[in-house]
């Protein structure tokens, strides 16, 4: 029997699912080892071969593809601890990557300083060359010009350098002459150029992401090389693949020469697993949220195709490689309680983290956090947390509680745990409307799903606040990037800058870079194995009306591009520009330009069968594991309320709420207001009483809304 293996390392939890091709499918969750990411990699595994009562040797041999997302990348970024980077650029561009777009963040803030860039200054070195905006050599590039520059990097012990000259994107052949150079004179530094990570126009764009892949370039590279050298000493002979930040897959040799690729690489796969349930329930559009340990990701599908945004930053730092459109906040389980100096009680972003954690896991935690609120208002068990592995100390989170914050806020205990799962709700409310209100698109309209190992204890008061009437907790929601992760096809991103007026775009030239990088991921993805019946392609034209500064990105058939379609793409574009802005410029015939053409090519891979039937219902009395004390929301008070087995197969089973249903990985507070349905593959389907009174029913791998 062969199993597909799905392992996100988060914050606080590394995630581990495990699906053999019939369909048997093992849940798992691990603390992660921050120290060294690869140790909870190794470890879960061993882990998930002990549960299934597997010799771990077996185990391995059993594994044809092990799918892995990490933020290494993501962490080196938010922590500022990546590599010593030098930056190589055009004599007169020195202080592009400090200045930036010349647009402070905050306008109004007088002190807000501008983030430190990620290559200093003295570090920062320039070579007299040229390109023009036409692509044509102004000025030579003159190898001998890197020689004392070389010099000073092997003297100041640089351990990465980035190369981005101007205008290469019209022409790399400067770029390709330095990096060709610098890799043969600097051995064992890693080196990289613009036109290997973003040939696309917009300086501060080009050498800002160029400078990301630099400076999370040797972690990146000394994590994977670490990761493959202990799956070799264990003997592991199967497929590693990386989750990339646009919600596909690649292989490490691929990550390891552009690492900017993976800076959203474990959240980018939660929007994936997201647009399979959504489709399987029958519903195009869903908004995905997913509540760890540390963070808060919220994100949206729209005809089960995954929003994707090249204007990404992680703390502060542009980034403009394609990635999904994902809002991050600090909210998660470990999120602290403290007070401001306002005297107001704030939760986050700072996290506890998986070490020292939450007071009540008593690693030496001294803070309070969001988990130990939630424990004392009888979400958890606090001796079956984690299926009972690990045990939590109520009495210490509660003389916590008490001491840092509700004695110094003048309230009880209640008062403040309550207070504390109010605003951590609120915050993540908001993170909703970021990534939806704020795109357009009502929330209230979209299959609302939840994930995260705590994500489904809160979220019937984010419904709640956004006024969504309904939400769903897949059954693998506790591990839901790690199950999207499986779920991912190899995807590679290609773009070329190409402006102008569509009145004057040279058709020949136009279909020839098209077709350039066609060929060039075709030839890819067949390299990776993918055979050429199962390649898509999706092409996007960067597009504006003339006079504006920000473009639209629009998706359009490849047929459109190959016919040079104009008038299709034209109409497709004034819907979008006024879905996005409220108006469009179609009756005033205002001309429009062409920035850049991209194309996604995909390869599609087989999917995991990991949604099988979940059986017949017991009878709710049989699942009833005990009643206990927990605090209702809408009456404010605690109350003692029935605890039921999530393991045991429930399908077409109607939960009354309140009511908490505990699985091994995750709870689900199932609040006053709401009932909850199982449906036939054991999710859980919580509804608003008052907007559907009459329940629902599962139809078709459908849910509806019965109707008399």
């Amino acid at each position: 029997m062969k199993f597909k293996v799905g392992i996100d390392i988060g914050g606080t939890f590394t995630d581990i699912i495990t699906i053999s091709e019939t369909g048997d499918t093992t849940v798992h969750k691990t603390l992660s080892t921050p120290q060294d990411s690869s140790i909870g990699f190794i470890n879960g595994l061993r882990e998930v071969a002990e549960m299934r009562s597997t010799n771990f040797e077996q185990f391995l041999s059993s594994i044809d593809t092990i799918v892995h997302g990490t933020t290494v990348a993501t962490n080196a970024l938010l922590t500022l601890k990546g590599a010593k980077t030098a930056l190589i650029t055009t004599k007169g561009f020195r202080d592009a990557l400090e200045m930036r777009r010349g647009i402070r963040e905050e306008q109004f803030n007088n002190h807000y300083k501008n983030v430190t860039p990620l290559v200093p200054r003295y570090l920062r070195f320039i070579v007299d060359e040229r390109i023009s905006a036409e692509g044509k050599v102004v000025k030579k590039f003159k190898e001998k010009e890197l020689l004392p520059i070389i010099k000073k990097i092997q003297e100041e012990k640089v351990e990465s350098v980035c190369i981005c000259f101007m205008n290469s994107f019209k022409n790399n052949s400067h770029e390709k002459q330095a990096v060709k150079f610098l890799r043969k004179n600097l051995k064992g530094i890693f080196v990289t150029a613009s036109f290997e990570v973003l040939p696309s126009i917009r300086f501060y764009e080009r050498v800002s992401t160029t400078a990301v892949s630099a400076f999370v370039g040797p972690i990146v590279a000394n994590y994977f090389d670490n990761l493959i050298k202990k799956l070799d000493d264990i003997k592991f002979k199967g497929t590693l693949l990386i989750m990339q930040s646009n919600g596909g897959v690649v292989t490490p040799d691929v990550v390891k020469k552009n690492p900017a690729v993976t800076v959203l690489s474990g959240p980018a796969a939660a929007p994936t697993a997201g647009a399979f349930y959504s489709a399987l329930l029958g519903y195009k559009n869903c908004i995905t949220v997913d509540m760890g340990g540390t963070s808060f990701d919220a994100a949206l599908v729209i005809d089960n195709q995954c929003v994707t945004s090249t204007e990404g930053s992680i703390n502060r730092y542009r980034i403009a490689l394609p990635s999904l459109d994902i809002i991050t906040i600090g909210a998660g389980g470990g999120s602290i309680g403290w007070i401001d100096n306002g005297g107001l009680l704030r939760m986050g972003p700072q996290s506890a983290g998986a070490m020292p954690g939450p007071v009540c896991y008593e690693r030496g935690g001294t803070v309070p956090a969001c988990t130990d609120a939630d424990l004392i208002l009888g979400y958890l068990n606090p001796d079956f947390f984690a299926g009972g592995k690990l045990k939590l100390n109520k009495a210490k989170a509660e003389n916590t509680i008490k001491t840092v914050l509700a004695d110094k806020l003048g309230l009880s205990v209640l008062e403040t745990v309550a207070g504390m799962y109010r605003i951590i709700n609120s915050n993540m409310a908001q993170g909703v409307r970021e990534i939806s209100v704020e795109r357009g698109y009502d929330p209230r309209e979209f299959l609302f799903i939840v994930a995260g190992g705590a994500g489904s204890i809160h979220s019937s008061e984010i419904c709640k606040e956004l006024e969504i009437p309904m939400f769903v907790v897949p059954n693998v929601s506790s591990i839901f990037c790690a199950a999207g992760m499986l779920l991912g096809d190899l995807k590679h991103d290609y773009i070329r800058s190409y402006f102008s007026s569509f009145t004057k775009i040279d058709k020949k030239h136009f279909l020839k870079v098209f077709n350039e990088m066609k060929e060039e991921g075709i030839n890819t993805l067949l390299h990776e194995g993918v055979k050429e019946k199962d390649i898509e392609l999706y092409p996007t034209l960067d597009m504006r009306y003339v006079g504006q500064y920000h473009e639209v990105p629009l998706q359009v058939e490849w047929n459109d591009i190959l016919n040079f379609n104009l008038e299709s793409v034209f109409e497709v574009f004034h819907k979008e520009h006024n879905r996005q802005f409220g108006y469009s410029l179609k009756e005033e015939q205002t001309e429009m330009e062409l920035i850049n053409i991209r194309l996604r090519m995909i390869g599609k891979m087989e999917k995991p069968k990991f949604l099988s039937s979940k059986g017949e219902a017991h009878n709710l009395e049989k699942a009833l594991k005990e009643k206990r004390k927990a605090y209702i929301p809408e009456l404010n008070v605690m109350q003692e309320i029935p605890v039921y087995d999530g393991d045991m197969p429930l399908g077409g089973a109607v939960i009354k709420g309140p009511a908490v249903i505990e699985k091994i990985t995750t709870s689900v507070f199932v609040s006053n207001d709401y009932d909850c349905l199982v449906d036939e593959f054991g999710s859980f389907v919580v509804y608003n009483k008052s907007v559907y009174p009459d329940g629902f029913k599962v139809e078709k791998k459908k849910i509806i809304e019965v109707v008399d």
